[in-house]
């Protein structure tokens, strides 16, 4: 299974969340907040499909590229799971040179709080990746979903119907 930057991303949010996209069961068509976010993403930059490429490598799609300058720009609505959105870009940039792209930095933008963080790539990230691939790998290779986080966070999830359905 090619893993990508939402998986990553879920992988640092909720594994189970992330066991359960890519064993395709999807809610987000069902949340009202990841409308909102792809709201943002398609208004608040406008320009951003005329300047910068859509780049896909393998099962990896990077939204919004400049080549020129080597920068990935990742949009994100909040900060509450910024840990996540982190290791997201470090991903790609990750990907990026695994594809033969050095040097690339990341660039994650909260535009609703007027927030940006540069993100670069390290060896001791480059190591981190690894072993997240690795306990992905191990993780969606099991039969069984794991377990509920059980947190505040999960309430604003598009799994929460899902998940707590018997609760």
């Amino acid at each position: 299974m090619n893993v990508t930057g939402t998986l990553i991303s879920y992988y640092h949010f909720c594994k189970r969340r992330m066991w359960l996209h890519a064993h395709e069961v999807r809610m987000e068509h069902t949340s009202d907040t990841v409308s909102e976010g792809k709201l943002i993403h398609e208004t608040v930059y406008p320009q951003r499909a005329e300047r910068y490429r859509e780049v896909v490598l393998g099962g990896v799609k990077i939204d919004f590229y400049d080549p020129r300058a080597k920068v990935v720009h990742e949009i994100k609505k909040s900060n509450k799971v910024e840990a996540a959105h982190l290791a997201q870009v470090k991903y790609y940039l990750y990907i990026l040179e695994q594809n033969g792209i050095e040097g690339a930095t990341g660039i994650l933008e909260y535009p609703t709080l007027r927030q940006t963080e540069t993100v670069t790539l390290t060896p001791t990230d480059r190591a981190a990746i690894v072993n997240w691939l690795g306990d992905i790998s191990r993780l969606l290779a099991q039969a069984q979903c794991p377990p509920l986080l059980n947190k505040p966070i999960c309430k604003s999830c598009s799994y929460f119907d899902f998940c707590y359905v018997g609760e």
